[in-house]
C-alpha cells in the first residue's frame, strides 16, 4: 500500500480491519509501539484499503461474500471513501459508497489518484472507477476493449510512471479431481483510466506459476512477484515499455522447504522504500482435530528477508524471522523504513510441549535494521471472535 505524498505532521496511523470494523492505532516509530484509538464500521467485511496519493482520504473495498472459492456468495459489495483527520488520524465517512459487481479482493489508485482500480477474484475481473473532484469514488470507466481477467485475480497495481497496469492472477492448484488452472500477470497499457493492448505473462503457459502479489523497485525497472502456490519470489524486469516474459531470478522463500506439514503459501511482497531489500510473508494455518478441537499442524509463519543486488536486482535471502502469529496475511513498512508491522488473520490452538494453548490473532512489531534485517519487538493480541483481521496498513498523516 502507498502512503500519502504529503506528510504534514510527521505522524503515522495504522488501520486494521476485523470484519467490517476498521480500527485506528497511533504508531510511535521511535518506541515501536501501537496505541489503539477509535473504530469505524463499514457496510461489510473489509477486504482491502488504499490511500489517496495526496488527500487525507482512505478508500476501502468491502463485501459480505466469503473469501476463497465455494463459500457464501453475498450481494453487498462496495468501495467507500473515508476522510482522515490529519491531526488525530481518526476516520469519518466521506460521501456515499459506490456498489461493486462482486467481491473485491484488492484495490489501488493510479499514481495521481485520478482513478480507483479494483480487482475481483471469483469470478476474476478488473474495473476502473473515476475519483470525483471531492475525492469520493465515482462512475465506472468504460473500457475500449474486452479484458481477459485470467483465473482468480488477486492484486492490481499501477506502475510508478502511471503507464502500465498489472493484474496478478493466481490460478489454482490441481485438487479434488480438477486439473491445475494456470496463473498469469495481465499487463495493460494505461491512460486516463482506460486499459488497452493486454499482454499475458505466463511462463510455461502459467502452469507451475501461481502469482499472488507484486511490488515495484522504487528506481529500477524491476518487478518482484510472490508466488503463492510455489513458495517462491520471482524477479521480472521491464525492457523499455515491455515486461519480459520470463523471470530473471527465482528464489525460494522458506527456511525449511523440505519440511512442509500442511498448506504452505506465500503471501504479500514489499520492497523497502530504499530499494535495497524485499520482504515476503510465508503463511501456514492448516489444522487437525485433537481431542475435539482443531489444532495447528505446524508450518512456517515467517517473514523472508532478501537483499537486492543493486546492479542486477537479484534477491538473495538473508533472514527468516518468525512472525509470532498464525497466517500473516498482511504486513506493512512505515514510510521512514524503520518499522514493519505484520497482521495475522486468525487465532488457532497450537501444541506447546504436552499442552495445547491458543495463539490469538495479533499485530507483530519489528524494527528494521540498516542491514534490512528484522528485530522482533512486541505484539498486540487482537480479539477477532469468529471474524478475521483481513487487512492492515499504515498511512502517513
Amino acid at each position: 500500500m502507498a502512503q500519502h505524498a504529503q506528510n504534514t505532521t510527521g505522524r503515522i496511523a495504522l488501520y486494521a480491519a476485523v470484519g467490517p470494523d476498521l480500527t485506528h492505532y497511533d504508531v510511535d516509530v521511535e518506541n515501536a509501539t501501537l496505541t489503539r484509538q477509535d473504530t469505524i464500521a463499514l457496510p461489510a467485511n473489509i477486504h482491502y484499503c488504499w490511500p489517496h496519493a495526496s488527500r487525507p482520504i482512505l478508500y476501502a473495498a468491502s463485501s459480505d461474500s466469503a473469501s476463497g472459492v465455494g463459500g457464501h456468495v453475498g450481494a453487498n459489495h462496495h468501495v467507500s471513501a473515508l476522510g482522515i483527520d490529519r491531526a488525530s488520524g481518526a476516520l469519518a465517512k466521506h460521501g456515499a459508497p459506490i456498489p461493486l459487481p462482486t467481491r473485491p479482493i484488492h484495490m489501488t489508485t493510479d499514481i495521481p489518484s485520478a482513478n480507483i482500480l479494483v480487482a475481483f477474484s471469483n469470478p476474476s475481473g478488473l474495473c476502473v472507477y473515476r475519483v470525483n473532484p471531492d475525492g469520493t469514488p465515482g462512475a465506472e470507466v468504460e473500457q475500449p476493449d474486452d479484458i481477459d481477467p485470467g483465473i482468480y485475480g488477486h492484486q492490481v497495481r499501477v506502475t510508478l510512471d502511471n503507464r502500465k497496469v498489472i493484474l496478478v492472477t493466481r490460478g489454482h492448484d490441481a485438487a479434488g479431481g480438477n486439473a491445475e488452472e494456470p496463473g498469469a500477470l495481465k499487463v495493460f497499457d494505461y491512460q486516463n483510466g482506460q486499459l488497452t493492448d493486454e499482454v499475458s505473462i505466463a511462463p510455461n503457459g502459467g502452469f507451475g506459476f501461481g502469482p499472488r502479489h507484486l511490488d515495484f523497485h522504487p528506481t529500477m525497472p524491476w518487478v518482484y512477484v510472490s508466488l503463492e502456490r510455489q513458495n517462491r519470489l520471482d524477479m521480472f524486469a521491464f525492457h523499455g515499455d515491455t515486461l519480459l516474459a520470463t523471470p530473471i531470478y527465482q528464489a525460494g522463500t522458506l527456511a525449511e522447504p523440505d519440511n512442509i506439514r500442511g498448506r504452505q503459501a506465500v503471501g504479500t511482497v514489499k520492497v523497502h522504500p530504499n530499494g535495497r531489500f524485499a520482504y515476503v510473508a510465508n503463511r501456514a494455518s492448516s489444522s487437525a482435530e485433537v481431542d475435539g478441537q482443531r489444532v495447528f499442524v505446524g508450518g512456517e509463519n515467517s517473514l523472508a528477508v532478501f537483499a537486492l543486488d543493486q546492479t542486477t536486482g537479484e534477491p538473495k535471502p538473508i533472514q527468516h524471522v518468525d512472525t509470532h502469529g498464525i497466517h500473516c496475511r498482511n504486513f506493512h513498512i512505515d514510510p521512514s523504513g524503520r518499522l514493519l508491522v505484520a497482521s495475522h488473520i486468525m487465532g488457532l490452538p497450537v501444541r506447546d510441549g504436552g499442552t495445547i494453548k491458543t495463539v490469538p490473532a495479533c499485530l507483530s512489531v519489528f524494527r528494521i535494521g540498516d542491514d534490512g534485517k528484522l528485530d522482533y519487538v512486541r505484539k498486540y493480541d487482537v480479539d477477532v471472535g469468529n471474524r478475521q483481521m483481513f487487512w492492515m496498513g499504515m498511512v502517513a498523516l
